[in-house]
């Protein structure tokens, strides 16, 4: 294969939007993080989170065993797209009547679409060129729903390490970018290696800061993380009931949890994107909880039409708020949350009887 070619997917990545790209093989031995997904998954780690859960014909779980899934995979292209913008970080001050939804969910677009028309530009860059040299590859562009854990891919394509956390981490952007990748039949494998896999070097050092600023205890250890223990969890993925021993510590969270990179060290100077697809509803941020707590479904479908958000599902939705309400310690919630109880949705009416009484908790004397 030559230099050409991948440097020219390089530039059209980065004139897509890209801000790193990078190529690793679909496997090799040294991959063993690949081997760890089966594990994870059997030991309850995904929660609820079906779709990491599928197996292929063989048995084996399809995120980890691209060879099962696509056998005419060489190679994965790996790129990274920035999405920091310039708005608080979720450990900052805030007030009590203020909620907080996930940094990469303050667009009114979802990253899943812009990522992926990206890599579409990419691709077809990529097969033009094939096609006019006389030549074919197959080629697929996945954006979090294919056969391919991306960090996993992204390491070994040299574009950052696994943190502690285990985001993916450069050096220079941090933690605050989404990944993309395009499996294809080529074979880059020579420009994912200098002697052996081009791997960044661990910079996490002895710092543990996301583990011990986590509320749930959610990171059991550098780099293993129960997901059936995370806010992101449970205020997205997470159907009907959230467990009540966990509801005191998820906060003021609606949307998301960004606390495990907000403390990290490599985030403090992050670059802000210039992509105008990431540029943040203001409403979104620090966002009123009352003014939540009212929307209605119709409303909710059409604010969050085409939005992350949208995941959460109106009555998961207003869970989430109920509890961050009942979080505030506000005793002026309590007629939304009497609302919420009359709503005839039985987990909202639940949350809502469960904030009520967090709210006299918290503002009884000590």
């Amino acid at each position: 294969m030559p230099t050409a070619l991948f440097q020219l997917v390089q530039r059209a990545a980065i004139e897509a939007g890209f801000d790193r790209v990078g190529v690793a093989p679909a496997w090799d031995p040294a991959m063993r993080e690949l081997e760890h997904f089966a594990a994870w998954v059997e030991a309850g780690y995904a929660g609820e989170m079906e779709y990491l859960k599928g197996r292929s014909e063989s048995g084996e779980y399809k995120r980890s065993s691209l060879e099962q899934a696509l056998p005419w995979a060489k190679s994965v292209i790996v790129a990274a797209m920035n999405y920091n913008t310039a708005v608080p970080r979720s450990i900052e001050p805030s007030e009590p009547t203020e909620g907080w939804i996930s940094r990469y969910a303050l667009s009114p677009r979802d990253y899943h679409d812009i990522v992926l028309g990206a890599l579409k530009r990419v691709e077809s860059v990529l097969s033009e060129d094939i096609r006019v040299s006389g030549g074919e590859a197959a080629t697929r562009c996945y954006v979090d729903t294919g056969p391919v854990i991306e960090r996993v891919y992204a390491k070994y394509a040299g574009l950052g390490w696994v943190g502690k956390n285990t985001c993916l981490i450069d050096q220079r952007l941090g933690s605050w970018f989404f990944l993309g990748v395009i499996v294809t039949s080529l074979d880059l494998s020579a420009f994912a290696t200098d002697a052996k896999l081009n791997i960044a070097s661990d910079r996490c050092g002895s710092c543990t800061r996301c583990i011990d600023a986590c509320p749930t205890d959610a990171i059991l250890a550098p780099r293993q993380l129960d997901a059936s223990r995370c806010i992101a969890y449970f205020t997205i993925e997470k159907r009907g009931e959230i467990a009540e021993d966990f509801r005191s510590d998820i906060g003021r969270h609606v949307f998301g949890c960004d606390i495990c990179q907000d403390v990290c060290p490599w985030n403090r100077k992050a670059p802000v994107t210039r992509n105008p697809d990431f540029q943040p509803d203001p409403r979104l941020v620090n966002p009123d909880l009352s003014e939540l707590a009212r929307i209605s479904p119709q409303e909710f479908r059409e604010r969050f039409r085409g939005s992350p958000i949208a995941r959460a599902k109106h009555s998961g939705f207003l869970r989430n708020v109920a509890i961050a309400m009942g979080n505030s310690g506000c005793s002026e919630y309590s007629t939304d949350l009497e609302t919420m109880m009359e709503s005839g949705d039985p987990t909202l009416a639940e949350h809502a009887r469960w904030a009520i009484s967090r709210l006299k908790e918290l503002s009884s004397p000590r």
